[in-house]
């Protein structure tokens, strides 16, 4: 019974000790490129996706990434309009957010 208690502790304190260890703290992790805040994600391919992000991720500097945006989005907006939709209008500029945490020059 004192080993079922000691048990019970160790898998309830290490189920509550988890989800604050793996939180990133400040500066922790990329900015994160997504359907809520990309527009035209939903008119990519998977593979796209993936060399979206990549190729965001790759640039140094701020006019290389208004750059490769402006190209993306007139792409994407082609895109949408060959499919009868609107390209919705970015909540935030990447390329800005980017700059302001530091991630280009």
């Amino acid at each position: 019974m004192k080993l079922t208690k000691y048990a019970l502790v160790a898998v309830i304190g290490s189920s509550l000790a988890f989800p604050a260890v793996s939180q990133p703290g400040p500066g922790g992790g990329r900015y994160a490129f997504s359907n809520n805040n990309t527009p035209g994600w939903s008119l990519m391919t998977p593979e796209e996706r993936s060399t979206h992000q990549q190729k965001m991720w790759s640039f140094k500097t701020y006019d290389e990434c208004k750059a490769y945006q402006a190209e993306h989005h007139q792409l994407m907006e082609s895109r949408a309009k060959e499919q009868g939709k609107t390209l919705p209008v970015p909540r935030a500029n990447a390329c800005d957010r980017m700059k302001s945490s530091g991630m280009l020059k």
